[in-house]
């Protein structure tokens, strides 16, 4: 199986050996007319063939960027294979975008297509189809209720797939035959949580050394069976969705779900019984927090038990151990874990967090609720996953793991992690002034701070350029105080600042949940604006912070904060989508409001 990750040339040729291998075996699955439906590997074979037919007969040739829009769902994985299987470049991007993010894209990449899944996502598409001029075809994966306009054509999916799968996958193997691990598969635009995206440029290879990195550990950690099955859940526009939950997937010959979005996420765990979940950090901290509010609202047996999962799983997670300890795992392991586990299907193996920096505490709960949980570690320009902890090797919570095979890590004078090997990127289309600054002698520049611990597991302290150096030279990483406020019942979001600055300040979004359960027993009026004025919620506030304070150092410490107007949230434009915040966004906006917290 690895072998053959490791000889494809490209990852067309890897799908289609695995199609062939696995026949009217179930390899896509989403949910239509509330039932769970599938597409065989063979079926998918036969589309992606066709529709890169299609795809040529448009007249698109090589190297031809198109652009991929659409919400995860069976097509996108048989439409970006097509684009490949065409000798083209896909291009992905955001269903969240607004019509501004799409000029930038397709002005940028020049796609001469663009395949969209649905009326909803091609309104704000359409303006900036027709404000840029490049693309000259449109493929609605749904009906579009629109034939033409301007200077692009429409297309029905249907008809794009018509004609002789026989014919059209000899002239797919004939055209792959030419693509070689070092052509670009895909022009995947960073999300920009500090300017404007730059188009990553992942060529076949990047992703096929990723993938047989990652499937290694699967195989040798928990091995592989026929019914495999992953939940995809994270945008696959997003590099860590596209590599860890389609190709990983396809180079193991598993299936893959798609989730029907976050309000039915718990519902499609249970109902899909997945092995493996990709997910951001964030995601489990949601988590977390709800199976902590439902268990200690049981109260009884069941808090006592998760206060003893936790009180052991701390201990163990520090290298610790104390008479009675085997005891306690014994009822946990009995009485808890397996109400916990069959929340996830029952089968879950592993889930792998990355994207962002997991709080240890956050993993450390999951591990003492039974629930193995992986951390990793990468970024979009190296194809991105870098580093996994490996359950085989030692799983430690303050650390990303060790380097994947075929990496190469290496740390810089200032503490930067450098990376070396296939994964990473040929560098940003059309920008090269950025590509010779991000890639020197061939070490990925990749702007994150850490070091190596005497097992070589990475770990990491902040990103270089977000680093917090306050008005004493003090480094302070903003996203390990981020990370312990949020794990505070009541706050959801806070950003902390104060670079330059004589303390660090921060900028807190309480829990909605916390809030009106504090309006109940206060007999107040559950309303945000006059919340935020009256002493005794702003102290309520103010206590969670002083309990984060308690285990900071004096330089960390948030010495004043303000609440924001609203969430951080996609929609406005301080998350990206894979839900880490924009600094940069947030403080052109609360800037001023930051300010005042150093003339209070």
């Amino acid at each position: 199986m690895l072998s053959d990750i490791d000889s494809a040339n490209n990852l067309v040729e890897l799908f289609l050996k695995r199609a062939d291998e696995k026949g009217d075996f179930p390899f896509l699955g989403a949910k239509r007319e509330g039932e769970w439906q599938t597409i065989s590997w063979r079926e998918a074979a036969d589309r992606v063939c066709l529709l890169a037919e299609g795809l040529r007969g448009l007249g698109l040739r090589d190297g031809d960027r198109v652009c991929l829009v659409s919400e995860n769902r069976p097509e996108w994985c048989i439409a970006d294979l097509a684009i490949m299987a065409a000798g083209c470049i896909t291009v992905p991007a955001y269903i969240t975008n607004t019509e501004r993010d799409h000029v930038h894209i397709l002005d940028n990449s020049g796609a001469k297509a663009v395949i969209v899944s649905t009326e909803k996502l091609l309104r704000p598409l359409h303006g900036a189809l027709q404000a840029s001029g490049v693309a000259e075809h449109v493929i609605g994966i749904e009906d579009l209720h629109r034939q033409q306009s301007g200077s692009f054509s429409f297309h029905k999916w249907d008809r794009m797939l018509e004609g002789d799968p026989v014919a059209a996958r000899k002239a797919v193997d004939t055209r792959i035959a030419g693509i070689s691990r070092g052509d670009t598969a895909c022009i995947i635009y960073t999300s920009g949580t500090g300017g404007a995206p730059r188009g990553v440029l992942q060529h076949h290879g990047a992703i096929l050394c990723n993938s047989a990195g990652a499937a290694e550990i699967l195989i040798e950690d928990f091995g592989i069976d026929q019914d495999e099955r992953f939940l995809s859940f994270l945008p696959l526009s997003h590099a860590y969705e596209h590599t860890g939950g389609q190709f990983l997937p396809i180079g193991v010959g598993a299936q893959i779900y798609y989730a029907e979005g976050l309000e039915k996420l718990a519902s499609n765990i249970e109902e899909t019984r997945p092995t493996i979940m990709v997910v951001v950090p964030r995601l489990f901290e949601v988590l977390r927090t709800r199976i902590m509010k439902q268990i200690r609202k049981q109260g009884g047996i069941a808090e006592t038990l998760m206060d003893t999962a936790l009180e052991v799983g701390e201990r163990r997670a520090a290298g610790e151990r104390k008479l009675g300890d085997g005891v306690k795992e014994f009822a946990v392991a009995r009485l808890l874990k397996p109400k916990i586990r069959q929340r996830f299907g029952g089968r879950i193996k592993a889930m792998v967090s990355g994207g962002a920096p997991l709080n240890p505490e956050v993993g450390i709960f999951f591990e003492a609720m039974g629930l193995t949980m992986l951390q990793g570690y990468g970024q979009t320009e190296a194809g991105p996953v870098i580093s996994c902890n490996r359950p085989a090797a030692g799983i430690a919570m303050h650390s990303v793991g060790p380097a994947m095979r075929g990496v190469e890590i290496r740390i810089a004078e200032d503490g930067e992690i450098l990376v070396r090997g296939e994964l990473v990127m040929h560098g940003y289309w059309q920008n090269e002034s950025e590509t010779e600054r991000t890639i020197k002698d061939g070490w990925l520049h990749t702007g994150d701070i850490g070091h190596l611990d005497d097992q070589g597991r990475i770990v990491i302290t902040d990103r270089k350029k977000d680093m917090i150096v306050n008005d004493k030279g003090d480094n302070i990483a903003p996203q390990k105080v981020e990370g312990m406020l949020t794990l505070q019942p009541e706050i959801g979001q806070a950003m902390v600042a104060g670079d330059r600055k004589p303390y660090v300040v921060g900028l807190i979004v309480p829990d909605a949940e916390w809030t009106l359960e504090w309006c109940r027993a206060q007999g107040k009026q559950f309303d945000c604006k006059q919340l935020e004025e009256l002493p005794e919620y702003r102290n309520a506030v103010r206590a969670a912070v002083d309990r984060v304070n308690k285990d900071l150092s004096v330089v960390e410490k948030v010495r004043q904060f303000a609440f924001a107007d609203e969430p951080f949230s996609i929609e406005n434009e301080e998350m990206t989508p894979s839900m880490k915040i924009r600094r940069h966004k947030i403080k052109d906006r609360y800037g001023e409001r930051l300010e005042k917290l150093y003339r209070a």
